[in-house]
């Protein structure tokens, strides 16, 4: 035993030696594999050539040769057959040592795990659809992703940088990454951006998130575009590449604190009601694409949501995106129209099994 752990350990310091002199997929597992079975023939033509064996026989002296168990030979080697054996045997010291290097670099140093959980990965993210697209992983887009895993809303992150990646493999939760530059089509597409919903460009540069607006726009003309901006003179040239809604965290921020001033209690209220930790008070908006169709076309009136679940009718969006403060009850639910609701969790849990069970 002490001696396997030392040709082990010896065999790790050469992998390591190796792979910092040369590219780490010369040590390939395919590689490994197809000069064994290179190897296997060899010495079965070998022996069927020279010594005349036949095919099993041929076989049997090979693996013998090769696993170097020390059986008897088939039968006596002539001296052709007893030079080639020499060399086999010298050959076969290259390929066992190839193969213990390929073995250490994929077990021991876990190689084959990490491609195992790339692969997982990889097949987690092509299950996805309806999902979001987080562009950057940096401190916008964490708390993006934590916001999304309170409400188990599926997405990817795209982030290129190893750190941020190597933060997102030692977290507890299970987060779907690509490891890539998010302006590369190759990127989005990986990411699935074909069947995504939704995209947030959130890199600090206006001039990257420009280019990934423009070419998730492209890929998916349907997809919802989010991006952040840093520059005031960014937001026109976003809104023409595609973005949907731009969001400059700087200016949203100034004006919070400037509203502290001038309308304290108000702004304290909405930051209490938006707050997941400290209320149980939300938000929903019910979209005429999202509601069942027994809803769809009816007046707020006619929906009875106030009396049936508790929930509050807040404002309404019509066709043209222009916001409407408390609608009246003869406010239809049109294509391409919402109601925002205000409600507790138990209300507007309560609304949404309404709603699929509302007939008239």
């Amino acid at each position: 035993m002490p001696l396997v752990h030392t040709i082990i350990e010896k065999t790790r310091k050469l992998t390591t030696w190796k792979s910092q002199l040369i590219p780490g997929t010369i040590l390939d597992v395919n590689l490994a594999v197809a000069i064994f079975i290179i190897d296997l023939l060899v010495g079965i033509a070998g022996f069927m050539w020279l010594e005349q064996f036949e095919f099993i026989d041929a076989f049997y002296q090979t693996v013998i040769t090769i696993s170097t168990v020390g059986f008897t030979e088939v039968k006596r080697l002539d001296d052709q057959g007893k030079i080639f054996v020499s060399f086999y045997i010298l050959f076969n010291i290259g390929v066992f040592a190839y193969i213990l290097s390929v073995f250490s670099y994929y077990i021991i140093q876990g190689e084959i795990f990490k491609t195992m959980h790339l692969n997982y990965v990889k097949s987690s993210i092509e299950s996805l659809s309806n999902h979001v697209i987080v562009c950057g992983f940096g401190k916008y887009g964490r708390e993006i992703t934590k916001h999304f895993l309170q409400h188990k809303i599926p997405f990817v992150v795209i982030d290129i940088n190893p750190e941020r990646i190597e933060s997102i493999q030692g977290s507890e939760s299970d987060i779907l990454y690509i490891q890539d530059d998010a302006t590369h089509d190759e990127a989005l597409i990986a990411a699935g951006v074909g069947r995504a919903r939704s995209l947030i460009a959130a890199l600090p540069e206006d001039s990257d998130n420009v280019f990934i607006v423009l070419t998730a726009r492209q890929l998916n003309p349907q997809l919802d575009i989010i991006s952040r901006a840093k520059d005031p003179k960014s937001q026109k040239k976003l809104a023409l590449a595609g973005a949907n809604h731009v969001v400059m965290p700087e200016q949203i921020g100034g004006f919070y604190m400037a509203t502290l001033v001038s309308k304290p209690g108000a702004v304290e209220f909405f930051s209490f009601i938006t707050n997941e930790h400290s209320s149980d008070i939300g938000f929903e908006e019910l979209a005429y694409e999202n509601v069942p169709a027994s809803c769809q076309g009816r007046k707020l009136g006619e929906l009875h949501i106030r009396q049936n679940t508790g929930a509050n009718i807040i404002g309404f969006r019509d066709a043209v995106g222009y916001y409407h403060i408390n609608p009246g009850p003869d406010t239809v639910l049109s294509p391409q129209t919402s109601f925002i609701v205000l409600g507790d969790k138990r209300q507007l849990n309560k609304l949404k099994d309404y709603l699929n069970t509302f007939y008239i």
